[in-house]
């Protein structure tokens, strides 16, 4: 290797560990702020690291049983799990549709995508108001329907691009061999694009496992996603930062595993495509 090589990959390697430690010393400032007291919390100068004999779960527990946390990651589990299963199930279907048989056109396709464009606090209040009407309010399902609205187009245009990388003739073989139309879909497609529905899965439980504006708006007491639980512990007279932090760290494990055990086939979904013979 000669000298500007080198010296090319170790400013990379340089920038590249910069732009690391900017973007997670925000969570690692958060996960040390877990473990602190409140008075370490506003002490000056700033305590980084708490002492060793105060790490404990003093705030993870105060955060999940004083603070309705377990509920909360309950409800907040449900709900994306159930948008992500919908949303992905649905959306396979119609890709499936729009990319075999051309339903509706590229104008429907592309209305289809239109609707992920629109925002979503543009729909807040009818939403809002269509849910009072069917009494769904402070329910599971206005939730889901909700996230779902808007997760389904991001799941129909991804799977639909994995389908139309797929050799029809694979199809067209299950249905000589006697296969029906939803038996070549079920036997040969899903299997051949599970890349692709991992990807979708995951994306769309993390959207809506982030998700706020509908969960404020349609939620009281019988169901109460975490994002929302969070926000309640900035009270007007007293601002809880260490459980507030032992939240935030409680809220990003989920797509932290689910990253961890799912890259292979995230990394697959997401350059499926990227290269052609």
């Amino acid at each position: 290797m000669n000298t500007n090589k080198l010296i090319l990959r170790l400013g990379l390697g340089a920038i590249l560990s910069l732009a690391l430690v900017f973007f997670l010393f925000p969570v690692l400032w958060m996960f040390l702020t877990s473990f602190k007291t409140q008075d370490q919390i506003f002490a000056s100068p700033p305590v980084l690291i708490p002492p060793q004999d105060q790490w404990n779960l003093v705030n993870y527990l105060g955060a999940l049983n004083e603070s309705g946390g377990l509920q909360a990651v309950r409800d907040s589990l449900i709900v994306a799990a159930a948008t992500a299963l919908v949303s992905v199930g649905v959306g396979a279907l119609a890709a499936y549709s729009l990319a075999r048989y051309r339903t509706g056109g590229q104008q429907f396709a592309f209305w289809i995508l239109s609707t992920r464009m629109f925002p979503p606090v543009a729909s807040a209040i009818p939403l809002f108001l269509i849910f009072r009407e069917l009494k769904l309010l402070d329910t599971y399902w206005a939730l889901i329907l909700a996230n779902t609205i808007f997760n389904l187009p991001f799941a129909i245009w991804l799977l639909k691009g994995f389908i139309e990388e797929l050799p029809y003739e694979l199809e067209e073989s299950a249905l000589i061999d006697g296969a029906s139309t939803f038996g070549a879909f079920w036997r040969v497609t899903l299997p051949l694009i599970r890349p692709g529905i991992v990807t979708a899965l995951l994306f769309t439980f993390v959207f809506t496992w982030n998700e706020f504006m509908f969960a404020l708006l349609m939620t009281r007491r019988n169901v109460r996603p975490l994002t929302v639980m969070i926000q309640s512990l900035a009270g007007g007279h007293e601002i809880l930062w260490a459980q507030i932090a032992a939240a935030g760290v409680i809220a990003i494990i989920p797509g932290i595993l689910l990253v961890i055990f799912l890259q292979r086939h995230i990394v697959r979904g997401l350059t499926m495509g990227a290269l052609k013979n």
